[in-house]
């Protein structure tokens, strides 16, 4: 599965990173496909629920309950995922494609910048917020993009999280959130 983050994944030759937090889904057994809380604003998909209950158990580990505080303020957001959320994709499609009226939050969530927005306004993180599609290594992806922002002087701290969804074929949701810092941020 695309959402996962080596061991070797989390030094890099342009910086040496440190893991302050990290969270994965599924952790347990319990964490079944039914069992993602309800997200406001968000419907019909599971990947937004995915991106914010990993985000949220990898800040509490951290910070503990939101806010994030004054660290917030220097705290990016890096989300990648190979295939992103093909459920909201795939419900627009047959919408336009049978000439039917599409959801007009389908519109809103369709964007994963909506759910980091959430994810920031909920713990004040105030950092860039970056999402990318790479079609492989989406976990090292992410890594890079979180050391271009430490060495541009963009950020203190990244929220780095991987996620895919199911693809049907016996695999499960998978995400995997890391905040990193550069080595003499901590």
């Amino acid at each position: 599965m695309s959402a996962t983050l080596s061991p070797g994944q989390v030094t890099s030759p342009v910086l040496d990173r440190v893991v302050l937090a990290e969270a994965h889904w599924p952790a347990s057994p319990a964490d079944t496909p039914g069992s993602l809380p309800a997200i406001a604003g968000f419907v019909l998909s599971a990947f937004n629920p995915l991106v914010v209950e990993v985000a949220e158990r990898c800040l509490r580990a951290h910070f503990g309950p939101p806010p994030a505080g004054r660290d917030g303020d220097r705290t990016a957001i890096v989300l990648a995922s190979v295939r992103g959320d093909v459920t909201t994709a795939d419900a627009v499609a047959a919408a336009v494609a049978a000439g039917t009226r599409v959801p007009p939050l389908l519109f809103f969530q369709s964007n994963p910048n909506a759910v980091l927005g959430h994810v920031a306004a909920r713990w004040g993180l105030a950092g860039p917020v970056v999402c990318a599609s790479p079609a492989t290594e989406p976990g090292t992806d992410a890594l890079a993009c979180a050391d271009l922002l430490f060495a541009a002087g963009e950020a203190d701290r990244a929220l780095v999280i991987v996620a895919d969804l199911a693809t049907g074929r016996g695999d499960n949701d998978q995400a995997v959130a890391r905040l990193v810092t550069a080595r003499g941020r901590a």
